[in-house]
Parts: C-alpha cells; structure tokens; sequence
C-alpha cells in the first residue's frame, strides 16, 4: 500500500506492493483512477524527483519507496509561471584554500594556538608580524606552523609525514586518566604479553577486594535502608491494618458513608459568574463560514488566477473544513482493514467484556458511546462476515438502552453470518421470551449440528417433559454428543436412564464417563459385562479397572479387589500406558473418599513404589504420607506407612510415624496392635515400650502398663528410661513403696543423677527430711556438677529455717556450678530476705559478671529493685538490660509492664521490631489489647503466643484468664483441652505451683486454674500499690 499527497492536500490510498511495482505502472494507476494526465505527473520522494524517464522500468522498492509510503504529488501549470530555479552553489566552497590563506586576516582576525597544537613541554611557536608590512610579504619557511590553522597542524604535506619522534609526542595518543594529555614514561614503549599478563592480575586483585567488600557495603545499604523504613513509614503501611478489615463492612455500610465536601476557603467564597453578550463580528464570522463561495478573489482574478500554484490556492469553501474531522475519522477506520485479506484488524472481543459492566453517568461517557458506536460501524462495514463485531455492536447498544437498536443489528448480524452460534446465541438473549424460541428455531435450523444452540433451545422450555423431546429430537441430529446424552439422562427417571445410557455407549464408545454411569445403574452381574465391555472399547482406560474394584468391593468380595487392580496394571503396561504414580494416589484419596477404602489400599500397595528409586524409598513414602495426612486422606497415609513398614521392618523412624497416626487418628486398639508389631520388630526401641505403656496407663489399664514395662526391662535390662517410667507409673497411682524398690534398685545398678534426684522428689513428698538429705548428700558426693542436687539441698535447708547451711549450700553448689543461672538466683532471693537488698544487688551484680549477656539475671536485679520502691533505679538497669540484651523478649516483655499506659504501645513496638515473634512479647502485646478491650486482637496475639511455645504454662493461664473474661464456654473449653493436650512444664508462675510439694500428682488442669488465680492476686495487688 502506498499513499500519494495530490495538489490540493488529499490523500490517495493505492493498493500497490512496491517490491512488484515500477514507476510507470504506479503513473497509470493515477492517471486511471484520478484522471491525472503522465504528462503533468510529477512525483517527489521527499525532495527527490521519480517522474524522470530513466526511472520508468524501476521499481518503486529500488527507488527507496516501502510500504506505507507517502509521496507528494506536483501538477505544473503550463503557461503560467517560471519553474523555481535551485542557486548555483558557489564553486570556490569546495575547494582546496590558497597557500598562505587565513582565514578573517583582511577584516583584522588574528591567529591563535593552544597547547594541544604543539604538544606537551613545548612553547608555542612566534606569531608573525601583524603589522601591515609584514602582511604578505614573505611567506612562512616550510615546516613552520601555519597560524590560525588549529590543532597544529602546518599548511603544506610536509608536516603531515613529519615524524612523531621529531615533534616530540604522539598526535594520537589517547587521553591518560592519570596523566592527562601528557605523554606517560612509557607511553612508546611496546605493549608486550607480559604487561598484558600483569594488568590481569591487578584487576583480578581489584575484583577479589572489591568482592570482599561487597558483602559488608550490601549488608551497611541494607541496613541504612531498613532504618529509613522503619523511621520513615508509608502512609499505606500505617493504615494496612485498618485496611485489611475493610472485607468486613457489609454494602449498607459502604453505602452509609459519607461522602466528604469541600471545606477548602477558595471555595467557600460566592462565585459570580457574568454572561457577556456575542459580539455582531463573531456572529458575522460564523455565519461567512458557513457560505459556499465559487468565486476567487479579486486579486487572483486580475492576474487570469496564475499567481498561485494550483496545488497552493487557499480552500474558500469552510464548511468543508467543518467536516474534515469525520473525512479524517472515516480515513484513520479505513486504513485499519487490511486489504489483503479483507479482514478487520480491530479486534471488538474486547468490547463483548467491557460493555457488560459499562453504565452511562454522564456526557462524557455519552460520547464515548458515540465514538464506540461509530468505531463498531467501521467495523461491521469493513468485515460483514465477522460475528464478534454484531455482538459488541448490539452489546453497545443495549448497554446504551437501545434495546431495539440492538435486536435490529444482531438480526442483521443474523443474515451476515447464519453459520455462527454465539451471533444466534446472542440474539436468543436479546429477544422477549416469546420470539427467543423462533430465534433459535432458526439458528436450529442454520446450524443443526450445534449442541450450544440446541441446549439453549431446551434451557427456553419449562417443562422437563419439553427439554427431554428437544434434546432427543437433538440427539438425532447429533447422536455422538456426550453434553446432549449426558443432559438428556439427568431429566430421565432410572429405569430410562440405563436405557438411554445403553444407547449413548452405543453411540460415544469412547468416552468412559458414560460406561460408569451405566455400570453404576445397573445390576451387579450386568455392571460386570458393562465394565468387560468397556474395557475392551477403552483398554487404555485406568478408571474402567478402578470401578471394578470399587465394584467388587461393595459386593464384599475383597480378596478380588487387589487382583483386579494387579491385572489393570499389567494390562495397562502392555497397552504401552506409562503408570502415573502421582495420578494412581490420587484415584486412591479419592477411591478413600468415596468408601472404598479397600480399593485405597491395592492402589497404594500396586504403585506406590512405581519410578521411586531403592535408596530414596524410605524419604519418599514417608513424604507422601506425610502429604496425605495433611490433606485428611488418613486410610491412604495409613496404606503408605503399612507398605513401607512391610519393606523397611526395622526402621524406628517409621513405626514412631506410624504410631502417631493412630494415635491422632486411629482407636486404641489400632495403636496398641501397631506397637506391638513394632516392639516385635524392633525389641530394643525404648520409646516404642514407653509409648505403649503410656497408652495402656492413660486409659486407664495400670496392670497392662506395669505387664509392658516388665517385658521392656526384659528386652533392654539397663535401660535407665524404662527404670524411670516403672518409677512414675507407680508414683503417679499413689504407690509410693513399689516407686521406693524400684529407684532403690535402680541406684544399686548404678544409676545416673536422674536417679538419685527421682529417689530425693519420693522422699520429700513422703515427709523424710533426713532420707532426703541422706539421698542428696550421697548423691551430691557422686554427683557434684549436677545443680538440681544443690538446688533441692538448698530449698530443703530452707524450708527447716536453717538459713545459713542453705547459703552455704549455695555457695558451694556456685563453685562447682558457676554457670548456673538458678542457683545465683536463689541465693540472691536468700540474701535479700536475710541481708537486704544491698547484699542481694551485690550476689547478682557478680552473677552478671561471670555470666554476661544473662537477660534472666538482669530482670531478676530490675524486679528486687522494683520491690523496694527504686523506681529510679529499676528504670536504669532495664535500659542496661536492653541494651546488653537488645533480642531478648522476657526484658521487653518486663519493660512494656514497667511503663505507664499512654507509652506501651511505642514500648511494644519497639520490642517487636527487636524480638519478632518472641513469645513473651506477643503475650504483653496480647495484655495490652486486653486492657483496651480489643477482643479480637488480644485472642489472636495470645493464640499465637501458646501455639509457639506450647510449653510456658504462664501463657496458657493468661489465655485461659482472658477467655474466662470475654470468651464463651466452648472458647474456654477448647484452650483447656489445647493445654492439657501440650502439657506444659515451664513458666516462672507455673513451675512454682506446680512443683510445690501440695500440688503434686495434681492434673495439668488443676495448676492451670491454680496459676490463673495467683495472676489474678498479682494483677490485683500491683493495681493497690498503684492506687
């Protein structure tokens, strides 16, 4: 396609390929078409003439003219004016200058030169005598610098052959960063392979500095950029929080709310707005340009109207330049089709999505109206035959509230394109329900092999007994379409259904839904042969195999259920079917969630070591039950783990997996079996013997649990864990004499520290001071790095009122154990009940000392601070803490509590930035949406705190306090159960309740709502001490 500029500004569209064209034929297309004579046809290329009779045989792409081209086209008035003649160039321009010539020296300019003309280290040369005399008297010797040439260079050959070494540096040398334009030491000495060696090895060093660097600079930008951040917040990640609560507003609220005015003072002030009159001349103007005027004027007319080339004569008629706008719309629409093969490039699909939720609020979207239905003219004028440019056409039109606009075009989309359902689809739309039925009759009748238009017809019926005889009569025009038959048979009763099944599996042998459907209707020897049936049109086909083993199992004939999927794989494998692994699991979850759970399980015994390696076995199986689990597809997991303890016997990981699952989600019958599998296999596993015997104790069956315990002291005699369980079982169900035999014969087999210590806790519980000072002394003697010894002689000490010996012990206990942390505190505890708080501030000054960066001895220094009133004080050495232990969130937590409400907020997000997900910090965070009645917020914070550390019963009582406060029964039933679930053994509150000689043998229930109630004292007496 090329364009042609004529002489009175339009443009010419020809249909013309350059490559095939030449410049004559391009002439006789004009001359035919526009009646544009050869002769006065003058065509420019930019400003290069075509029209010139050595270019009549070329062709337009040698010319340099390519598709999309526009050239200008010129018509000569012959007789009229003189062509425009180009200047002659003057010749002296292009010419070689005069010996002797400088430039401006007539008018008095003067030569110059730099120091780049001569060079470094050297003068510059005398300038020659200015003064007119000396003007062209003599010429320069050879060889001498010309002046006002530049860049010093001469005026004759000489000096452009003269060597570098005799000027003394090297024009072409390159500029030194170093140096600058100075010449370097060795700047002539030779580039040899050895200095191109050497400068690798620097800039290898350069690289290897550099990348050393790099770390510590990205680690520093990183870090400035993370503080910038976090002083510097965006305005979006203030409000994300508010923000992220927005899905909760229901509509009513979104439409409640206000919309917000202008309160600016600009525009409180009263506009007055003033109406000027038109003036007489712009009405005068408007209405001379709408005249036709046919005559030139006076001017033109006195020179016979050859004063201005024809192409140049202004155009007089203004009302065509009013409606150049749509000459130039219609021209841009035009230039969109492509005229090679007529199809529209426009593409109005994406109208057909856009228009649906377009809606009309104002004039500006009226005119958008207009513009995209005159766009959409173009292109159903352009491509008639293209059905999308009808739809978005009446689309537009309906969106704009023409409905009969809309139904007049789609049914002249209709007639342009009979063969396209979406048109008769969209047409069915558009029509009242009373025409919608003879609309797709019509389409029915243009297209009878369309399943669309023939479930459309049926949908338009009301009565399913209407639908059933459409989609039969449609069945007879297109009787291998699976939608129909299968539309057909939802709106039959049984007994038809298995009939029109039979003829669809007859029609459709190929599509395997249809052969289950019937298998499932009919009868159990029936659904056989369907199933032979089917295999055999579809031997490819694994569901065929699947439902027959489903089939079989529903009938009780389980033992053949594992034969018929071993056979559907065999014989998929001689179909040449590769066996999906991933594919056959899921058939089994979904066989398990359908009931077979049979099924389930010859699936994953025949494929689940398909295209697994032998040394990856164990990790595989194990993952994918491990996915399983999580995806509540428990009999397909417990299928992996059967498999695979059947393969790897041996393997304690496995069997404890196993275990697991039963015992989340298995009967106990079920977990007691497995582990005695397990413990058959694996005799020496202690944690398999204890798991058994702790099941049979929690329910309830103390003599099994004893049974289990005496074969596992059998199988593993030195076992000092099965010596400790025997113990705690007989502790634990008031057996203190069978407990006492057993740790006693435990310490005669020579018993570790644990055993010594059990044997210590019995008597103390049983009120024999002096066998449990006995015990402890003993096994302090064996065991003098054990501090829990030290620790409980102390407390012993202290609880008969024998201070010193408890101060003494320890002492003794620090010089043995100088690390443990306990010990320095209760002797700090001692000394400040006993001493003061000057002696009890010195012991934990020096613990701190011997164990720096300790944030357990810095909160223990600030609280005996806090105690006696050094409100001061206490508020110094937390900043200390802090600062020595920046990350620990048990100092934040105690920092946030410290001070007043208005500033916790500010406290506690500090601390999160510090800590992150520290649990001591998420649970004062929790406290402070407590106290702000901030429900939601404070339940959320408290569940994430006990659900990462699920074993600080202090969060478990704050939890449970909080929902006995603002929960329901069943919120606080189930953080009950979650706690005697995870049942926790540390925590500052807990431990102290919970190891208190009272409150033994007590359940994890009891000493969480011991522990609530002595939060409840403390919170009580901190608000007195307030007041």
């Amino acid at each position: 396609m090329v364009f042609v500029k004529s002489p009175d500004n339009k443009t010419l569209i020809l249909n013309l390929n350059p490559s095939t064209t030449t410049r004559q034929a391009l002439s006789l297309h004009i001359q035919r078409n526009y009646l544009i004579p050869i002769a006065q046809q003058r065509l420019y290329l930019s400003h290069r003439l075509l029209s010139t009779p050595e270019n009549d045989a070329v062709l337009l792409s040698h010319l340099g003219v390519s598709p999309n081209s526009t050239l200008t086209l010129h018509v000569p008035f012959l007789g009229g004016m003189q062509a425009p003649v180009a200047p002659k160039k003057l010749e002296f321009l292009g010419t070689r200058p005069p010996p002797n010539y400088v430039a401006g020296l007539g008018r008095g300019a003067t030569g110059f030169t730099t120091r780049s003309d001569i060079g470094p280290a050297r003068s510059a040369p005398d300038l020659p005598d200015r003064s007119a005399a000396a003007i062209g008297v003599t010429a320069p010797p050879p060889g001498a610098a010309a002046v006002g040439r530049g860049r010093g260079k001469g005026t004759g050959d000489e000096d452009e052959d003269e060597d570098p070494e005799e000027k003394g540096y090297d024009e072409n040398q390159k500029f030194d960063e170093f140096e600058g334009n100075d010449a370097g030491l060795f700047a002539s000495a030779e580039y040899d392979e050895e200095d191109k060696e050497a400068d690798a090895v620097w800039d290898a060093i350069d690289e290897r500095m550099d990348s050393r660097r790099k770390d510590r600079r990205e680690a520093r930008l990183k870090e400035e950029i993370e503080k910038y951040r976090a002083s510097n917040p965006k305005i979006t990640e203030q409000f994300a929080d508010l923000k992220r609560k927005l899905y909760t507003l229901s509509t009513s609220d979104w439409d409640s709310i206000p919309d917000i005015g202008d309160y600016t003072s600009k525009n409180k002030k009263k506009r007055f707005e003033s109406f000027v009159p038109v003036p007489d001349t712009l009405l005068e103007k408007a209405r001379q340009e709408k005249e036709h005027v046919s005559a030139l004027d006076p001017k033109s007319r006195g020179v016979g109207g050859t004063e201005t080339p024809w192409g140049q004569t202004p155009v007089t008629d203004l009302t065509a330049v009013g409606e150049g706008r749509g000459t130039v719309l219609s021209l841009k629409l035009d230039r969109l089709s492509d005229s090679v093969s007529g199809l529209t490039v426009v593409d109005p699909k994406g109208y057909l999505t856009d228009l649906k939720s377009m809606k009309i609020t104002s004039d500006a979207e009226v005119s958008d109206i207009n513009k995209a239905r005159l766009l959409l003219k173009s292109v159903t004028q352009t491509n008639p035959k293209h059905p999308n440019g009808w739809i978005a056409a009446a689309r537009l039109e309906e969106v704009a509230g023409k409905i009969q606009a809309a139904q007049h075009l789609i049914k002249r989309g209709c007639d342009e394109c009979p063969r396209s359902e979406d048109v008769w689809l969209e047409s069915c739309r558009l029509a009242s329900h009373a025409d919608a039925k003879a609309v797709i009759a019509k389409g029915v009748k243009a297209i009878p092999k369309s399943v669309r238009l023939w479930m459309q017809a049926a949908k338009l019926e009301q009565d399913d007994t209407n639908k059933s005889r459409v989609l039969r009569k449609a069945l007879e025009n297109i009787p291998d379409s699976v939608r129909l038959w299968k539309a057909v048979v939802e709106l039959a009763n049984e007994e038809d259904a298995r009939l029109l099944l039979q003829r669809a599996a007859e029609c459709c042998p190929l599509h395997v839904e249809l052969w289950l459907a019937l298998a499932r209707l009919e009868t159990y020897e029936n659904a056989k042969k369907v199933l032979n049936k089917a295999r055999e049109k579809l031997p490819k086909e694994p569901a065929i195999w699947i439902t027959a083993a489903k089939l079989e199992e529903a009938n009780g004939n389980t033992a053949m259920v594992g034969k018929i999927i071993e056979r559907g794989i065999r014989a998929l494998q001689r179909e040449g079917l590769e066996i999906d692994r991933e594919m056959w699991m899921k058939e089994a979850e979904a066989a398990e969630r359908a009931g077979s759970v049979a099924t389930c399980k010859a699936i994953i015994e025949n494929t689940i070591k398909v295209g697994v390696e032998e040394e990856d076995r164990k990790r595989t199986w194990v993952a994918d039950a491990e996915e399983c689990k999580k995806r509540g597809s428990i009999e397909t997991a417990r299928a992996i783990y059967g498999h695979a303890l059947n393969v790897f016997l041996t393997k304690k990981s496995i069997w404890l997996k196993a275990a697991q699952l039963e015992k989340s989600h298995g009967t106990r019958e079920s977990l007691d079996a497995l582990l005695r599998r397990a413990v058959t296999y694996i005799p020496h596993a202690e944690v398999l013997w204890l798991m058994g015997a702790k099941e049979k104790w929690l329910a309830g069956d103390v003599p099994s649990a004893r049974a289990i315990l005496q074969e596992a002291y059998a199988a593993i005699p030195n076992s000092e864990e099965i010596w400790l369980a025997a113990f705690k079982l007989e502790f634990e169900n008031q057996e203190p004499e069978r407990a006492r035999m057993l740790l006693a014969k435990a310490r005669e087999r020579g018993g570790t520290e644990r055993v010594w210590m059990k044997s210590a806790i019995v008597e103390r519980e049983l009120g024999n001071t002096a066998e449990e000072r006995r015990l402890l002394d003993e096994g302090l003697k064996l065991f003098p790095s054990f501090f829990k010894l030290w620790l409980m002689l102390g407390q012993l000490e202290e609880r008969l009122s024998n201070l010193d010996k408890a101060k003494e012990t320890y002492e003794l206990g620090l010089k043995h154990c100088q690390n443990c942390i306990q010990l320095w505190l209760s002797l700090a505890h001692l000394e400040e009940k006993v001493n003061g708080l000057s002696k009890a501030r010195a012991i934990l000054t020096m613990a701190r000392k011997k164990n720096p960066q300790n944030p357990h001895l810095w909160l223990a220094a600030v609280r005996a601070e806090a105690r006696h009133g050094n409100k001061k004080e206490s508020d110094i050495l937390m900043a200390k803490a802090l600062q020595e232990c920046p990350t620990s969130g048990i100092l934040w937590a105690a920092s946030i509590e410290m001070v007043s409400r208005p500033q916790q907020k500010t406290k506690s997000r500090d601390a999160y930035k510090k800590c992150g997900d520290d649990p001591h910090v998420l649970a004062a965070v929790g406290r402070i949406f407590w106290h702000d009645r901030k429900v939601d917020k404070a339940r959320s914070w408290f569940n994430r705190a006990v659900t990462l550390s699920p074993d600080i019963g202090d969060f478990w009582a704050l939890y449970y306090k909080f929902e006995l406060q603002h929960g329901t029964e069943e919120t606080q039933r189930d953080v009950l159960n979650r706690c005697v679930t995870a049942e926790p053994k540390h925590g500052e509150k807990w431990q102290a309740i919970s190891k208190a000689v009272e409150n033994s043998h007590q359940p994890t229930e009891f000493i969480l709502k011991k522990v609530v109630v002595a939060i409840g004292k403390e919170e009580h007496a901190a608000e007195n001490s307030k007041n």
